[in-house]
């Protein structure tokens, strides 16, 4: 029964490292969407569907029970899985339920990107900026110092351009009917990470109110912030074994 994580953006599978090793098992694997550590196919399209479409091929060569787990737009490919395509998992579980609420804003971040020309304009002020100030930009938004350095490493071209189309597929209304569906995920067994110091998924309330139209279960992690593997991997395993035993 492995485990799949998903990460999200703009990220590498270099964020799961320290948590694979507190859950100390050998039956982990982690995807890497394409554009975030990993090479576009030819005719990608990086939108939500895209993604979404690229995720459920990815776990249909997998053997199941398969307990699939996301963060960041990871957590969002892995909500619609578990909508769309719940014949893939065994379980889910997802750190931004918050983003599927009604009530979700974008955070500061992605309403950039989600502009025409000032999206651009970030994503190239992003690619141009030295090494040394994109590890020390991730390590402040709470990466650790290796998994910045992995991340700055990765960020390229590429994943710029995927996350322009990404974010604009998802521009609201769309997440918002995307969570119209949340109430289908609860053909399977779910879990909501709220990380109370996340300041870009919405907060408690929307997750918790996202979870229960899920039917989800909900653990919570206090203190942790967005990149809650990285700042506390011991307890994030923790709330994920403890989900995974009452499967």
């Amino acid at each position: 029964m492995p485990v799949v994580l998903v990460h999200g953006n703009p990220e590498t599978d270099a964020i799961w490292d320290a948590l694979r090793a507190e859950l100390g098992r050998d039956d982990v694997i982690a995807l890497s969407p394409p554009g975030f550590g990993a090479p576009v196919p030819e005719g990608f399209v990086a939108t939500s569907d895209g993604y979404l479409a690229w995720l459920e091929a990815e776990l249909a060569r997998i053997p199941g029970p398969i307990d699939l787990v996301g963060h960041d737009w990871g957590g969002g490919h892995v909500a619609r899985v578990a909508i769309s395509r719940p014949d893939l998992i065994r379980s889910w579980v997802t750190d931004i339920a918050g983003c599927f609420d009604p009530a979700y804003v974008w955070h500061d971040f992605a309403q950039v990107w989600q502009t025409p020309e000032a999206g651009e304009t970030a994503i190239a002020g992003m690619l141009a900026a030295p090494m040394a100030d994109r590890v020390a930009q991730y390590t402040g938004l709470g990466m650790s110092p290796e998994v910045a350095k992995s991340v700055a490493e990765a960020t390229n071209e590429d994943m710029g351009r995927c996350i322009l189309t990404l974010y604009r597929s998802a521009g609201q209304p769309a997440m918002e009917e995307l969570g119209a569906s949340l109430p289908q995920a609860a053909v399977r067994p779910g879990l909501v990470i709220i990380a109370t110091e996340d300041h870009f998924t919405g907060g408690e309330l929307l997750a918790r109110r996202s979870a229960e139209r899920a039917g989800a279960k909900v653990a919570m992690l206090p203190g942790l912030g967005h990149w809650w593997m990285c700042q506390d991997p011991k307890a994030g395993a923790a709330v994920l074994k403890e989900f995974f035993a009452t499967l």
